[in-house]
């Protein structure tokens, strides 16, 4: 009889991009956010490696990892990440739904805005700004409140434009004038 003898499988890691992430300038005052990190998947077990290896060099390592799930499909209890492990928790109703909470035993604690990944890269830009503004008032989710009402009156200029350049203008006026 001859033993089976299984192939070791050893999952790699794809050499991942470097974060895309937006801190609020070093020494500014105090803001309710901190910066913004837009993830390239909902997967935090491949997202919050390349997150800590971004931030372990110039803010301290990062030990802990809160997140609201309504965002994340599954929430790993711990991260093996760059020569330590990062432990994720999460909390449904008391943290915002677009925040991540990184916390480090040297420094403290990081409130980031979390862009969705699938977010287009202009409108990312300017929730990357707008959450590293210093002494913001601005939670995760007004935040994105904002940029949702913003995108949807811009949709609305823009369709109201087109119809105006396709003659919608003029055949409403010509409808009117004929009516009476």
């Amino acid at each position: 009889m001859t033993p089976t003898i299984e192939p070791t499988i050893i999952k790699e890691r794809l050499p991942s991009a470097s974060a895309r992430l937006s801190l609020a300038p070093a020494g500014s005052v105090p803001a309710l956010l901190d910066g913004a990190w837009w993830p390239r998947s909902r997967d935090l077990l491949r997202e919050i490696p390349t997150l800590t290896n971004a931030l372990d060099a110039r803010w301290g390592r990062i030990t802990h990892v809160t997140v609201n799930p309504a965002h994340w499909p599954v929430i790993p209890r711990k991260v093996p990440v760059t020569g330590h492990t990062v432990h994720v928790g999460w909390f449904a109703d008391e943290q915002d739904p677009n925040k991540v909470i990184l916390l480090s035993y040297t420094v403290g604690r990081l409130d980031l805005l979390v862009i969705p990944p699938e977010t287009e890269p202009a409108v990312a830009a300017r929730l990357m700004a707008a959450a590293t503004v210093p002494g913001g008032i601005r939670t995760a989710s007004g935040l994105m409140a904002d940029e949702a009402i913003g995108h949807g009156a811009a949709e609305a200029r823009s369709r109201e434009e087109e119809w105006e350049t396709d003659g919608g203008a003029a055949i409403g006026i010509l409808s009117s004038a004929l009516r009476r």
